[in-house]
């Protein structure tokens, strides 16, 4: 079938290009497609002429020379080319659009982001191939995956197709877990194909299938919906002897295909083990272990975020697990994220480990609405559903107790999970340390409110440094320290001593518990 300029004018890589001049000869036939790198016009010479060829330039060494780039309009134009598309280029001069129309050469201005390969595959697949796919790959798959007096499910369906035409498939949950895998080759796993995604942020990427070099291997990614549940999709050419709109036809196939076999993925097993540890049912994640391939030695932390973007923590997550060698296991639901950090087989979760969990952790916050709660630090899956009710528990009064910080750690969770129970205890023990401020109503009412509010801030929120504790309540330092000494003489002791500080942050936590509470 005959393909001409206009047809070319349709395929992805021009949606966004404009034709310039010579839309009276938009019927050009296309039969090949190249770059025209020439820097000069002496080179030019080097093109014969292929009245069936577009040509790729961006005119490299004369972008600033309007009448050099004329004269390499009308070599192209006089040696029969199909078309010109020009790239790198904000604006076409007139003077060169003049020329294209008075030689009746299709000039096409292309998108200045755009890259030549693009445009250099999909003229191809379209010359080559135009609307009808190669049997070797298509009709040979569909044949494994109709066949319905051989096969009893989908998988087994597809498993034949895979092996037959030299491909891979792997299906994944929206959180990157894999559901489906058929492999025929094994020259890289399916764990550094994974960090690629994360890394190359193909849950974001517009285009229906994105191609990822995974240590030389092929592979192509794409979404895909399985009753209406999003999923993710890629495909390994073993071979690289496929195009990548040859590898787009196959998933539409494939996928259509799961919908005639009524394919259900199996469950999620790593989301199902967060899951269970989430809702504290330790037997369940006990179970789920093997099956989601972790073994408890191996969870470093167990964290929760909310009010950070998808996009935005994605993007961290990637860079950490390609900088630090750690695998982020977890499920998102909106703009809230349950998950965990494990290491990988021959790790040692040693504290270099943990600093950078935490340095991740600070990195997130950088969004004014981001909380991000963690334990890191665990022993196996006790300690992780352990830390996961720790979590859950606290982590909506925590930030009342502190509520100038982010990130949470199981230091600001245990402070505040203690004082939740004190407080729902009642009793002597919270009589007693309520008592410790007591001193606070025998001086005037102003005053004394004033005190206690400046210990407030120096030991729950600035860490009990008197500049910051200026900076948060917006008043001199001077006048920080004197306040300082005036509850020193309150109180009778010296409030920064250690056999001090401990009971009177939980006394200052839980007047700031009592007051959300009631």
């Amino acid at each position: 079938m005959k393909v001409t300029v206009a047809d070319c004018l349709e395929l992805e890589a021009f949606a966004k290009a404009k034709v310039a001049a010579g839309k009276v000869n938009l019927t050009n036939e296309v039969k090949s497609i190249s770059v025209l790198d020439a820097g000069s016009e002496a080179e030019l010479d080097f093109y014969e002429g292929d009245r069936t060829e577009i040509l790729l330039t961006g005119f490299t060494g004369v972008r600033d020379d309007v009448e050099a780039q004329c004269r390499i309009l009308h070599h192209v134009a006089s040696h029969g080319y199909a078309a010109l598309a020009v790239y790198h280029m904000e604006k076409l001069d007139g003077k060169l659009i003049d020329t294209a129309e008075r030689e009746m050469l299709p000039l096409i201005q292309m998108p200045q982001d755009a890259g030549y390969s693009q445009a250099i595959n999909d003229v191809m697949d379209r010359v080559l191939y135009g609307d009808n796919f190669r049997n070797s790959l298509i009709s040979n798959t569909v044949f494994h995956l109709l066949n319905f007096e051989k096969h009893s499910n989908f998988q087994s369906a597809v498993r034949e197709a895979a092996i037959s035409n030299e491909f891979q498939l792997i299906i994944l949950s929206e959180d990157f877990n894999p559901i489906l895998t058929v492999e025929t080759r094994h020259k890289a796993t399916i764990a550094d194909a994974i960090k690629l995604g994360k890394e190359r942020n193909v849950e974001n990427e517009a285009k229906a299938y994105t191609m990822i070099d995974v240590n030389g291997v092929l592979t192509y990614w794409g979404p895909v919906t399985i009753n209406n549940e999003k999923y993710y999709m890629f495909i390994v050419d073993n071979e690289d002897s496929y195009t990548a709109g040859e590898i787009t036809k196959l998933a539409e196939i494939i996928e259509l295909a799961m919908g005639m076999w009524k394919y259900t993925p199996e469950r999620d097993a790593k989301a199902e083990f967060i899951k269970a540890l989430m809702r504290g049912n330790k037997s369940l994640a006990y179970t789920l272990k093997d099956e989601a391939r972790i073994s408890g030695d191996d969870i470093l932390s167990v964290f929760f975020s909310k009010g950070i973007s998808s996009e935005v923590e994605s993007q961290v997550f990637s860079e950490f697990e390609k900088q630090e060698d750690l695998n982020i296991m977890k499920i998102t639901e909106g703009d809230e994220t349950y998950g965990m950090i494990l290491t990988y087989e021959d790790q040692v979760a040693g504290t270099d480990l943990k600093n950078s969990c935490v340095q991740l952790f600070n990195r997130l916050k950088g969004n004014k609405g981001a909380r991000i709660f963690h334990v890191t630090g665990l022993n196996g899956i006790e300690g992780a559903g352990d830390a996961y009710r720790l979590i859950s528990e606290s982590w909506s009064f925590v930030q009342n107790v502190f509520p100038y910080k982010r990130v949470f750690t199981k230091y600001e969770l245990t402070l505040v999970s203690n004082c939740i129970n004190i407080q729902i205890q009642g009793g002597f023990v919270k009589k007693n340390y309520i008592e410790l401020l007591e001193p606070f109503k025998e001086t005037s009412e102003n005053k004394g409110k004033q005190l206690l509010e400046t210990l407030e801030t120096f030991v729950l929120d600035a860490g009990m440094n008197s500049g910051k504790t200026a900076e948060f309540m917006g008043i001199h330092t001077n006048t920080v320290q004197y306040r300082l000494k005036k509850i020193n003489e309150l109180l009778g002791v010296e409030i920064t001593g250690n056999r001090v500080i401990p009971g009177l942050t939980m006394a200052l936590a839980l007047k700031r518990l009592e007051r959300v509470v009631n």
